[in-house]
């Protein structure tokens, strides 16, 4: 499997990742911003997950990764040939919505242990630490959603498990671009 072949598998997740972005700085995402963990804490005292992981953001990034994906479904009939997706299902706007959604929701399903973590080990929610524990959770951060989807490309065609981890490393360098580029654009906080 070459690396173009991959990202044209990976694409509608990398674009709803930045349209999730971007929906989460207009105001209407603030006005129906609600924290998932709905502002509850453990014997601990401290949030399950924090402030930054909304409900909003959750059905945010399934609804614009089943739309990127029914897009892109169009563009991959003219190259049947380089997605994978369509090697054992059909190219249909039904099959991409919900092919679409699964990964989208993978994605926000997989960060939430992350943020459990961090918030467990006082790392605030949306910000960055300096250290070991911070270059740890910074690399975390790049592949724990891509676990998730990964599974789910894995579920709807054929690979090995050496294809899976090469679809989160090649994941993670992306995402670590991405984000480099969202942060000089001002639309992300932090790296």
């Amino acid at each position: 499997m070459t690396i173009l072949k991959m990202y044209v598998t990976m694409f509608p997740v990398i674009l709803a990742g930045i349209l999730n972005m971007l929906f989460v700085k207009t105001g209407l995402y603030s006005r129906i911003k609600r924290p998932i963990d709905g502002g509850k804490t453990l014997r601990d005292g401290k949030r399950l997950f924090g402030e930054n992981k909304t409900w909003a953001g959750f059905f945010g990034m399934i609804i614009a990764c089943a739309l990127s994906q029914l897009l892109w479904g169009f563009v991959c009939l003219q190259m049947p040939e380089m997605c994978s997706l369509y090697s054992r299902f059909d190219n249909t706007p039904l099959f991409n919505l919900s092919a679409g959604a699964a990964m989208g929701f993978a994605y926000v399903l997989f960060e939430l242990p992350n943020s459990f973590i961090k918030r467990r080990l006082d790392i605030p929610s949306g910000k960055t630490v300096r250290g070991i524990k911070g270059c740890v959770f910074f690399f975390i951060d790049q592949v724990d959603s891509l676990f998730g989807v990964a599974a789910v490309f894995a579920a709807l065609f054929p690979m090995s498990p050496w294809q899976y981890f090469s679809y989160i490393l090649l994941g993670a360098a992306t995402h670590i671009g991405v984000n480099s580029l969202l942060y000089a654009a001002k639309i992300r906080r932090n790296l």
